[in-house]
């Protein structure tokens, strides 16, 4: 009898594998409004005002900035995430570290965050070993722009980079709107729902990691939408199946 393939599992970071809502989106909710302030010579009410201007439009600040303002992704991107003490507020558990080493196939991170925050992350939690790769925005630049999550194009090009057809993909994520993109191609999809009452309701409004951009009715525990495959609170409830 054939075997069956391996899935391929595609982790978000953020409200997926740890409360960032309680470690560092409060922070880089700061850090990016006085960005803006700084470098567009505005006020902070203004700040705010296009801050959600661009985040409806564009589903993150920094994609508003790069395309009108001439800013630097990359810049952006490490002057509001540099978050000192972040390691010190991060939380993980031996049985969440277990649940991903037991899951069979490969394991990726895929984050709309920058790598340095990221593999701080990782390394401090203890995960980066339990993962064959690190997939971060830096990484989801096409045609000179980035394209992060929930981009549909660039679904399609991380599926043809890791040689799988997009079936055999489990997206676990924290944002419905990412789910809905990566179910539309065909990957299976896992929701996160363990973080998302957290003081933010997972969203960090203008930034690269929006959590659960849904409504109130969307973000109760007993609905589902169809293109969600499972709902989970725990790492524990992973399985191959879903």
């Amino acid at each position: 009898m054939k075997k069956k393939p391996k899935p391929v599992w595609l982790f978000d970071l953020d409200n997926t594998l740890h409360d960032a809502s309680g470690a560092a989106f409060g922070e880089m909710h700061l850090a990016i409004g006085d960005y803006v302030v700084r470098h567009l010579g505005i006020t902070a009410e203004e700040a705010d005002a296009l801050r959600h201007r661009y985040w409806q439009r564009y589903g993150a600040t920094m994609l508003g900035l790069v395309r009108h303002h001439g800013i630097r992704a990359a810049h952006f991107l490490e002057e509001t995430h540099r978050m000192p003490g972040l390691e010190k507020r991060l939380r993980a558990s031996a049985p969440d570290r277990a649940a991903l080493s037991r899951l069979p196939g490969r394991k990726y991170i895929l984050t709309n965050a920058p790598r340095a925050y990221a593999m701080r992350v990782l390394d401090t939690l203890g995960f980066t070993h339990r993962f064959d790769g690190v997939i971060t925005i830096e990484d989801m630049t096409m045609f000179g722009m980035p394209r992060p999550k929930p981009d549909t194009r660039m679904f399609r090009r991380l599926v043809a980079r890791l040689g799988v057809p997009a079936s055999r993909c489990i997206l676990v994520e924290d944002t419905l709107q990412h789910l809905k993109a990566a179910r539309s191609l065909g990957m299976r999809t896992v929701w996160m729902q363990r973080w998302l009452g957290g003081g933010t309701g997972g969203r960090l409004l203008g930034g690269t990691n929006r959590g659960a951009a849904t409504s109130k009715n969307e973000r109760r525990s007993g609905h589902k939408p169809a293109y969600v495959c499972a709902r989970i609170g725990s790492l524990r409830k992973l399985t191959p199946a879903q």
